[in-house]
């Protein structure tokens, strides 16, 4: 039987509080964009690029705060995504310890078109992996499903808000309740599939789950064991 070391804790730990972060980020970048997101943009389109005007005094305060939320946003999102990628590695590693899986996650995040498919394939073959012979999991697909497709969901919004850029009416960046909700579900059903596939390499819980299997399989042999001669007489009165 393939043995798996521990599972990758820390790792998942440090997904969980950075994907957090990226959501209180977004959170506070978003309420910014409902109080003053739309009179900032109207100011600085009014400056027409003089930054040196008087009007640009009354607007410092203002812009310094937007530009620390949008570091902030950046850079919780990108630490976030390190720590996923993170975990991603040492996951696979402790499943396949003598192959390297740096090079095979890299390439179905960061490779064009590529990146639209393999991301789940690549989790659900390492949670089917992770998990002991008879193991449970049937809300496994469900979960997997509703992360992948809220992640692309999410994708496109913010390739459209790039694309599509915004007027003083759309604010600075365009966020808002209904943006923040995605990025809220998205990191919340990321998390879950986190939590799964660590929970199924814990050495705690696979040896629950293969003495549960191992009960449940001695309990079918007893009843098959049982029902023998019960079946021999049936056959001996007919």
């Amino acid at each position: 039987m393939r043995s798996v070391p521990l599972a990758p804790r820390r790792p998942a730990v440090a997904v969980y509080a950075l994907l957090a972060a990226q959501v209180l980020a977004v959170a506070c970048l978003t309420a910014f964009e409902e109080t003053r997101g739309r009179w900032l943009a109207r100011r600085l389109a009014a400056l027409g690029g003089d930054h040196h005007a008087p009007p640009a005094q009354a607007v410092t305060g203002a812009a310094s705060v937007f530009a620390l939320l949008l570091i902030l946003v950046v850079a919780t999102t990108v630490a976030a995504a390190v720590a996923y990628l993170s975990w991603l590695v040492r996951a696979r590693r402790s499943v396949a310890p003598s192959r390297s899986p740096v090079a095979p996650v890299l390439a179905a995040w960061l490779v064009p078109v590529v990146n639209l498919v393999a991301p789940p394939l690549m989790l659900h073959r390492l949670w089917r992996d992770s998990r002991p012979a008879g193991g449970g999991g049937g809300h496994w697909p469900v979960l997997l499903a509703a992360w992948w497709l809220s992640w692309l969901a999410l994708s496109a919004v913010v390739a459209v808000r790039l694309l599509a850029g915004g007027g003083d009416d759309a604010g600075l960046t365009g966020l808002g309740p209904a943006e923040l909700a995605g990025v809220a579900a998205c990191a919340v059903l990321c998390a879950a599939t986190v939590r799964e596939v660590t929970r199924a390499q814990d050495p705690d819980v696979r040896r629950r789950r293969l003495t549960g299997a191992r009960a449940g399989a001695g309990r079918q042999s007893q009843a098959l064991i049982s029902n023998q001669p019960s079946a021999a007489v049936s056959k001996r009165s007919s």
